[in-house]
């Protein structure tokens, strides 16, 4: 199944780093954080992506032309460093499509913008690209399947350390309440859609705006909620969070890591 990743944000609550390179291409670890999303999705056997570009195209088309395995692979070197035997490998499998979408389009027109390369295809999958999660992704296709909707994506808790205040009407507080512990959740990404997304998404607009109403008025959009890990990546608190889960040992989202 072909997953779409939306890799054309500004990231501009990672600014110091966005600045100099796209947001996808921020390291979690000593990987890009795409890196680390791209080897979730082959993992469950999806490996043909499709990267809609816009803000640090260059780099990102650059990365993968420069591939150095051996970052992320273990390999055996001899003759004083002229042989490098590989010990694994990770992308010499995947098929990826690099498309240009714009500098400042929105989700929905990157989406409609590679709509040729999904042509024939009944499923896919869809990221922002910017978060990492443990989801039992066969699990949930299947799921999705099985209930005939047009589109899916995962609901989590709020990732904040807000407080939500409760107050009466003479402004006396009366709660205040964790946002990660109250009931609120939010569109966690992790897309699944039939082709007929397209039916629903028209030119400028932007995908869970005006398309997400129409499918909601259909009821023809599920929001599953996961309980387990989800960790997006949208300021550089959320950098070093992702960073220190690897310091300390294998990241959750690590499910392609032996046990």
């Amino acid at each position: 199944m072909k997953v779409v990743l939306f890799c054309g944000g500004m990231g501009t609550r990672l600014r110091d780093y966005s600045d100099r390179i796209p947001k996808p291409l921020v390291e979690v670890g000593s990987r890009p954080i795409l890196w680390h999303l791209m080897k979730y999705y082959a993992h469950f056997g999806h490996k043909e992506f499709i990267l809609c570009l816009g803000h640090g195209a260059h780099a990102i088309k650059e990365f993968f032309l420069k591939y150095d395995q051996c970052q992320s692979s273990d390999f055996v070197l001899t003759e004083g460093g002229k042989k490098v035997t590989m010990l694994d490998r990770d992308i010499q499998d995947w098929k990826i499509t690099f498309v240009d979408t714009g500098l400042h389009s929105n989700v929905g027109e990157r989406l409609r913008s590679v709509r040729e390369h999904l042509e024939g295809d009944e499923l896919f999958l869809a990221n922002y690209a910017d978060a990492l999660c443990d989801l039992d992704l066969t699990a949930y296709i299947e799921s999705f399947r099985k209930r005939n909707k047009v589109g899916c994506f995962i609901s989590v808790p709020a990732p904040h350390t807000f407080h939500i205040v409760h107050s009466d009407t003479e402004q006396h507080a009366t709660k205040l309440e964790l946002v990660t512990r109250s009931p609120i959740r939010i569109n966690g990404g992790f897309f699944v859609f039939r082709s007929e997304l397209f039916e629903y998404l028209h030119p400028g607009e932007e995908l869970v705006i005006e398309p997400f109403q129409r499918l909601m008025a259909n009821r023809q959009l599920l929001a599953v909620p996961h309980a387990g890990f989800w960790r997006n990546m949208d300021t550089f608190k959320d950098k070093m969070e992702l960073d220190d889960l690897l310091t300390h040992g294998r990241g959750p989202w690590q499910m392609w890591q032996k046990h």
